[in-house]
């Protein structure tokens, strides 16, 4: 997602840095970060932060974390969160591949990833957050019962993802073509997610798992 350049974006997220941090120096403190030491998921590319902000309040016993490495996007996820006081949430501004640098082997529970860039370009293929180089981060960060869930209104992205997790040796559940046709009552649509589908556009969905480690 691209917003227009707001020079004062990083001036305003240093002043709350109670809850969005634009450096790697959390790692081995993430926990600390929040007020209750609870699982933690984390949705890695944010948007307007719709999902993450709904999520965390409709679950108070999980600790969420945002990420998103826009500064002019993350404002208005912060905006939510200290409008809302929402009290287990926590920010980050970071590219996704960093995320062996903050977080430590296993400690997170789940990862989303909601409508991210599909790259349609063969040459770009692994900048997809499906790639095999994104899910080897994926696995390390982690526990061995962690889960990612994956929306994307892209076909041609969901079927690249199944064949990528499929490789990897993963174990794909809950494969679902069209989300919305008889829509989970606990489904938080994005916005982009709200758009698209008010469009016509078919919501795809899976859950995957890495094989159980030692």
């Amino acid at each position: 997602m691209r917003m227009r350049n707001k020079p004062w974006a990083e001036d305003y997220l240093l002043a709350h840095d109670d809850i969005v941090s634009i450096d790697l120096t959390r790692k081995d403190h993430i926990i600390d970060w929040f007020e209750e030491k609870q699982p933690i998921h984390i949705e890695v590319g944010s948007g307007m932060g719709r999902f993450i902000t709904e999520m965390a309040k409709a679950n108070p016993h999980i600790n969420y974390i945002g990420i998103e490495r826009d500064k002019n996007v993350m404002i208005r996820i912060v905006e939510k969160a200290v409008d809302q006081n929402i009290k287990n949430l926590r920010l980050l501004t970071v590219d996704a591949e960093k995320l062996t640098d903050i977080f430590n082997p296993g400690e997170i529970d789940r990862i989303y990833l909601n409508f991210s860039d599909p790259w349609p370009k063969t040459r770009h293929a692994k900048r997809r957050l499906t790639h095999e180089n994104f899910l080897k981060v994926y696995e390390t960060v982690l526990n061995n019962d962690g889960e990612i869930h994956f929306k994307t209104d892209n076909q041609g992205l969901f079927e690249y993802s199944i064949e990528s997790m499929s490789h990897y040796g993963m174990k794909l559940k809950n494969i679902n073509l069209n989300l919305h046709e008889q829509e989970p009552t606990d489904n938080i649509r994005t916005e982009y997610e709200e758009k698209f589908s008010n469009k016509g556009f078919r919501i795809n969905r899976l859950e995957a798992k890495f094989r159980e480690r030692d």
